[in-house]
């Protein structure tokens, strides 16, 4: 589905040049979850804004014919829009507002619990609704890959639980690749298929790590393999 080869980001300064990203190459497969890990300042947001168009890349290829939700860590709500107008943004950016996509948002407004929210405004909303509504809006243009980008860190924890287990629940339904970067190892363990670590910049691939956690059905084998895969992510982040 994508394909990252030999990914460079540098950045100019008048006095010097910045090497950030060196040399990133993996691919993201069908059905796959990735969670890229690493220092803070390593660069793993930038790779997302270039994979999501928001920024160049310095040199290297990318190959990718999918559509690409992004989510942020800021959920970017139009205050002076209304819910249901909010999520309708994408669509109406991309010019794909019709009957179907309308209902399609509806549907979603009511399965994450926001239909009666849906004539009011963002600031009418707690964080995790609004973060919700943001996950919405991302999902309305049906992308076959999602970029998720510290999307959870400001939540309180059981509203985190709650919206990262939708999220995890519907890409497995809808079949939609993800790359997720975050901080949170644990979240990094439980959902993904693989783990990519970074090092310090410039960025390269320190460790890639199989995990497999969602294929295991035994709560005590997990438990195991959970504190062998933290003990590992850690000894390498």
């Amino acid at each position: 589905m994508l394909i990252v080869n030999n990914l460079k980001k540098n950045y100019h300064t008048l006095k010097d040049e910045i090497k950030t990203l060196h040399n990133i190459s993996f691919e993201l497969k069908e059905n796959e979850f990735i969670s890229i890990v690493g220092p803070s300042g390593c660069g793993k947001s930038t790779i997302l804004s270039i994979l999501a168009g928001i920024i160049d890349k310095s040199d290297g290829i990318i190959i990718c014919d999918k559509t690409i939700g992004y989510m942020l860590q800021d959920d970017l709500l139009f205050e002076w829009l209304t819910i249901y107008d909010n999520c309708l943004l994408g669509l109406k950016i991309q010019k794909k507002l019709n009957s179907e996509n309308k209902k399609y948002v509806l549907d979603l407004l009511e399965k994450y619990g926001l239909k009666d929210f849906i004539n009011m405004y963002p600031n009418n909303l707690s964080g995790g609704m609004r973060q919700r509504v943001a996950l919405i809006r991302t999902l309305a243009i049906k992308p076959e890959i999602l970029l998720l980008d510290e999307a959870f860190s400001k939540l309180d924890s059981q509203t985190k639980k709650f919206v990262i287990d939708d999220i995890f629940n519907i890409l497995r339904e809808e079949k939609i690749s993800c790359i997720m970067v975050t901080h949170d190892i644990s979240d990094a363990i439980t959902f993904s298929d693989r783990i990519l670590i970074l090092q310090e910049k410039p960025s390269i691939i320190k460790k890639e790590i199989i995990t497999n956690m969602t294929e295991i059905p035994s709560k005590r084998v997990y438990e195991k393999e959970y504190l062998k895969l933290l003990k590992e992510v850690d000894d390498n982040v």
